[in-house]
């Protein structure tokens, strides 16, 4: 990061000039350093949802919505889905460098070995209801891993902060699956250290004490790329949220729960969910002309979901990787029974094709490809987003260490354009007038 230039603002009200420095980054547009400008001209700057403001400097992911680029550390996607696991990039993530065969081995090593949780956890779950939304007692019970694991806590030890890391990266699926075996009135399946990350997550799910089960390696691949296509975006909304949680202080588990709690709005984590229950209302591929119309008309409210993105505005590079494992896994395990795969493919031939799509860069999304892989391989809809929450963990992680990490981390405070009433004084309520009169 460099400062090489400068951006000169006068105000035209006082008359007053400012230099505010213009930062370099690697890669991406620059951004000016406004660290001065309420002090010395007076004024807060508007920038609703923060779509403008870089809220902080790091060296995670780089993302080139116009020209569809994706990047951790450097490496893009398409590499990494290609050639690498989700461990080998989790490691990526947390140590700034792809790691080597014994570096690799030892990582997983310790994330396996770590990923039971504490017994006591149990009757934790046990006293949420029956039917609670997986996400509500993820949120719960990552939250109340602080209060298990003293140990690492101290958010000024670094040794501390990688502790954190891996036990948050090693649990988060089993916590998944005991939330949906929970929710399924079924026992809780311990995990198994000889099984790969995804496979365990896969034998925690589906296994049950009274019968084998047997892993298939299709759905097994196909969630450890998804896995790796969802690890990291930036400063998204839940990243921001565990950023500002700890920038407070606030220990690693509670970040990593505040995130979950915001990965959990259908705006965010849940777009693929919605997926699944537009494929419900179109209902049939029968229907697909007139709900195509129907997104066309800018009069109707009927929306396309799983299709464009707010950042992409070309082809979402992670929707070209998911899109060729979603037909493998299709080809190799819809049975015909579902007609919503059929539907949904229809869709993808129009929106590949349609200029009206093309025109407007509507292409398929990740979520579009992640809802239909989830559903074949028999995840339940409302464990969609506890998916997204599994993988994203370790982005959100890594970010916390980053900003943790920095010398000059600061607590965060954004501030606001206040639009309500001037100062008045208390009336007694005896003599106060009916509101509207």
């Amino acid at each position: 990061m460099t400062e090489k230039n400068s951006l000169t603002l006068i105000d035209n009200r006082s008359g007053r000039r400012i230099e505010l420095p213009i930062m370099e980054g690697t890669q991406g547009p620059a951004a000016v350093d406004i660290g001065r400008f309420y002090r010395e001209l007076g004024y807060f700057t508007y920038d609703p949802g923060f779509l403008s403001t870089a809220s902080c400097h790091s060296e995670l992911t780089f993302i080139d919505g116009e020209a569809g680029v994706l990047q951790y550390r450097g490496y893009p996607i398409e590499q990494l889905a290609e050639r690498s696991s989700f461990l080998e990039v989790a490691y990526l993530m947390l140590y700034g460098e792809l790691p080597t065969r014994p570096q690799l081995d030892e990582f997983t090593d310790i994330i396996l070995h770590h990923s039971m949780f504490n017994e006591a956890l149990k009757s934790f779950f046990r006293g949420f209801y029956h039917d609670a939304h997986p996400m509500a007692i993820m949120v719960g019970v990552v939250g109340s891993l602080s209060a298990f694991y003293h140990d690492s806590t101290d958010i000024t030890n670094p040794r501390h902060r990688e502790i954190a890391a891996h036990r948050l990266i090693a649990k988060m699926p089993s916590i998944a699956a005991a939330s949906y075996k929970h929710s399924i009135g079924e026992p809780q399946v311990y995990p198994d250290n000889r099984l790969s990350y995804t496979g365990n997550l896969l034998n925690m799910m589906f296994s049950v004490p009274c019968e084998p089960y047997e892993i298939d390696p299709v759905a097994e691949k196909a969630l450890d790329l998804i896995f790796i296509l969802h690890v990291d975006h930036e400063q998204n909304a839940s990243t921001s949220t565990v950023r500002l949680a700890g920038s407070s202080g606030a220990n690693p588990f509670a970040c990593i729960a505040s995130g979950i709690a915001a990965l959990w709005g259908p705006a965010h984590g849940g777009a693929n969910e919605a997926v699944l229950r537009m494929l419900d209302e179109i209902g049939t591929v029968d229907n697909v002309p007139r709900f195509i119309a129907r997104a066309k008309d800018r009069n109707d409210p009927f929306r396309l979901m799983g299709f464009g993105h707010r950042v992409y505005k070309n082809y979402d590079p992670r929707a070209r990787i998911i899109r060729r494992m979603c037909h493998e896994v299709l080809d190799k395990l819809d049975d015909g029974q579902d007609p919503r795969f059929e539907l949904a493919l229809r869709l993808e031939e129009i929106a590949l094709q349609d200029e009206y799509f093309i025109e407007r860069k509507l292409y398929p999304n990740v979520d579009f490809y992640s809802g239909l892989i989830y559903k074949a391989i028999g995840i339940p809809v409302n464990m969609f987003t506890v998916m997204f929450a599994i993988a994203r963990t370790v982005g959100w992680v890594a970010q916390w260490m980053e900003m943790i990490g920095e010398k000059n981390q600061r607590i965060g405070r954004p501030r606001q354009l206040y639009v309500g009433p001037r100062q008045r004084d208390y009336v007694p309520i005896e003599q106060r007038e009916p509101a509207g009169d």
